[in-house]
């Protein structure tokens, strides 16, 4: 089964050429999606030999997966890996996470920092104690989810899946969208725990309130 990692990338020059590295030894092909970065994430992805695509504009992290996504059904992926270009996300638990899909026994697997004890104890306190769990509510009263990650990045699924799950959330609403996408269309799933190193970027409260925001936009629209 050829397996494809799909990389979004918006000024990730510190880190993408570690995250490539890691990465590309546990899979067929990695793509990484440059969201228009103003650094040298595009000239370092294109350096470490992935195949490197390119948004004219800044679109978001929902689009840029969109965009990674379409480009691995088209040339030929039986699976399908989602994962940050941040470097918080850890390239062993990729072999984990795509194993049930490898099994026959899932067709989408999400990634679960709230199934691993040590490291949803890590998580900033305002991510784990606020965000976290209004955006599981919402996950559960509007969207009809309820997984015990409602943010996770990191998820894999089967060509069957990918070829489906259509969101339209260009932003970190995505996530939520993808999760009631699954649901709607009935398809086997699995949560498996991940490890997770947590960084100072994005944990901030008005990063928090952000994802809030887009989460409430994308309940409108759904």
């Amino acid at each position: 089964m050829k397996t494809f990692c799909v990389i979004p990338a918006f000024n990730e020059e510190k880190n993408i050429t570690t995250v490539i590295s890691q990465v590309k030894s546990m899979v067929d092909a990695v793509v990484v999606v440059d969201d228009d970065s103003s650094d040298r994430t595009a000239d370092l992805a294109a350096r470490a030999g992935v195949i490197l695509l390119k948004h004219l504009i800044n679109r978001g992290q929902g689009a840029a997966l969109r965009t990674g996504t379409r480009y691995c059904l088209d040339n030929g992926a039986d699976i399908i890996i989602h994962f940050d270009a941040d470097g918080q996300f850890l390239a062993r638990d990729i072999e984990r996470v795509i194993a049930p899909i490898k099994g026959g026994t899932a067709q989408v697997v999400f990634g679960s920092r709230f199934l691993n004890s040590e490291h949803s104890a890590a998580m900033p306190i305002f991510k784990k104690y606020f965000i976290m769990p209004l955006a599981k509510a919402v996950n559960k009263l509007f969207f009809k989810v309820n997984l015990t990650d409602p943010q996770s990045g990191f998820r894999a699924m089967s060509r069957e899946a990918a070829r489906l799950i259509n969101w339209k959330q260009d932003r970190m609403a995505h996530c939520s969208e993808i999760m009631f996408e699954v649901k709607k269309n009935n398809f086997k799933v699995k949560e498996i725990p991940i490890r997770v190193i947590y960084h100072n970027f994005g944990q901030s409260f008005s990063g928090g309130l952000k994802i809030l925001k887009e989460l409430f936009i994308a309940m409108l629209v759904n």
